[in-house]
């Protein structure tokens, strides 16, 4: 897929400049999927008190955005997934109308980072996928008539596992049955400049592949190195990413970018989850986005990410574990010391 109009001269810079296109920015998710939480503006104080000023909300509910406006905190801000035919079955006149109504009337154009369209669509809510680009591309015409377009960008978070094959990482592959859907928004993404956002929990794949994976290399520890080709590999979250960009060069969209749109290590509920664990993760993943360091593929590459979760949320569904990503309490104490810089 091509949007057309975009200039040749900015489709040749897409290209020449693929290291540009993300900077290394750390944001937390602020997931909502519970009955205890403190109202939004405790939330935003716990938030600037710890120098977080990128924020992941999953739905634009008016009372939320009216209490980040002005804020000066950046947000991604969810559609979710039911609204996706609405938006793609309409005209962009009708996207545009959604957007300033349910948008732009409760908070500014300036502080919208992202607007991320649906969340792991493809494998998770299968129904809704082939609504997920029409949809984007009526947002992304709504954004061009209010000359946002270029400071908005449009992505649809996905899970890692729209990869059939991920390891070794150089043989990454996204799955056959996935490509109809995947292959028309890798279009538009290359198109816009926009990042492949990606949910990376190394947690489910080590939990998932216990004879295969160490909780070592799942937490950044492990001594030993995995050798790929010319590449050394000494953690899972690495070799997630770099699985991805192997996926994605080989559909020939090696230059679009990666945002980690969440990624996260529970601290209960079920095997290896412990404060003490997610502690290891989370801070080595800080680590990694504060310095720059990128992946072996593209080393020195800074990698957006967006940690899970600001709080727990005991109303989330599936495994015990789910409910307990929360890195503060409702009160605003850490469940673990980590630092955000």
């Amino acid at each position: 897929m091509r949007i057309e109009g975009l200039p040749l001269l900015i489709s040749l810079l897409i290209f020449l400049l693929p290291s540009e296109a993300v900077a290394a920015t750390l944001g937390i998710c602020y997931g909502r999927v519970a009955d205890n939480l403190p109202p939004t503006f405790q939330a935003i104080n716990i938030l600037k008190s710890n120098g977080i000023s990128n924020v992941r909300i999953f739905d634009a509910d008016p009372r939320t955005l009216q209490s980040f406006s002005g804020t000066g905190i950046n947000l991604m801000i969810g559609v979710p997934n039911e609204i996706l035919p609405s938006l793609a079955s309409g005209t962009s006149d009708l996207a545009l109308q959604w957007l300033q109504t349910n948008i732009l009337a409760h908070i500014s154009a300036t502080q919208i980072r992202y607007i991320a369209v649906g969340n792991e669509v493809f494998l998770k809510d299968p129904f809704y996928a082939p609504y997920v680009v029409p949809a984007i591309v009526n947002l992304y015409q709504a954004l061009q008539t209010l000359k946002l377009d270029s400071t908005i960008k449009l992505s649809s978070p996905q899970a890692a596992s729209v990869l059939s094959i991920s390891y070794p990482p150089s043989l990454g592959t996204f799955d056959p049955s996935l490509r109809s859907v995947l292959l028309p928004l890798l279009g538009f993404l290359h198109d816009t400049n926009s990042p492949f956002m990606v949910n990376v929990y190394p947690y489910f794949s080590y939990t998932s592949s216990l004879k295969h994976v160490t909780l070592d290399y799942a937490l950044f520890r492990s001594e030993e190195m995995v050798l790929d080709g010319t590449l050394m590999y000494g953690n899972l979250f690495d070799a997630s990413i770099d699985a991805l960009l192997y996926a994605m060069e080989k559909e020939g969209f090696r230059e679009v970018p990666v945002v980690v749109s969440e990624t996260g290590w529970p601290k209960g509920g079920d095997v290896a989850a412990s404060a003490e664990n997610a502690l290891a993760y989370n801070e080595n993943v800080v680590r990694r986005v504060v310095s720059n360091a990128g992946t072996p593929k593209r080393p020195g590459v800074g990698i957006e990410v967006y940690l899970f979760d600001l709080f727990d949320e005991n109303g989330k569904g599936g495994d015990e574990c789910e409910k307990h990503f929360g890195i503060f309490g409702p009160d605003g104490v850490k469940a673990y010391d980590i630092r955000f810089n």
